[in-house]
């Protein structure tokens, strides 16, 4: 086999996991939300960033973002990030009986 024959090992590959989960929860409000998001390749060798949110207990909504670089997925998943934080959203706490 030639060399423009070869597939590289690396393509579909995401350096390091990125997968997110936060909630902001309000009960004076009435308010129950939550936030994913996560990283992870198409079968295409791209990067594909997946964000789903809504109440705690539905579906929600979703919308996802394709780029061909991964480091473009990682900076738009950071800047969304700081956005949830700073508008309260948190990890959530774990409930021990």
């Amino acid at each position: 086999m030639d060399a423009a024959g070869k597939i590289s090992d690396s393509v579909g590959m995401i350096a390091q996991p990125y997968q997110l989960y936060v909630e902001r929860t309000d009960t004076s409000k009435n308010m129950a939300r939550y936030y994913a998001m996560s990283i992870e390749p198409t079968l295409f060798g791209d990067a594909c960033l997946t964000r789903r949110w809504g109440r705690i207990g539905a579906s929600g909504q979703q919308m996802i973002h394709h780029f061909d670089r991964e480091e473009d997925a990682v900076q738009l998943f950071l800047h969304l990030l700081r956005q949830k934080r700073k508008r309260g959203y948190r990890p959530p706490t774990l409930v021990t009986t």
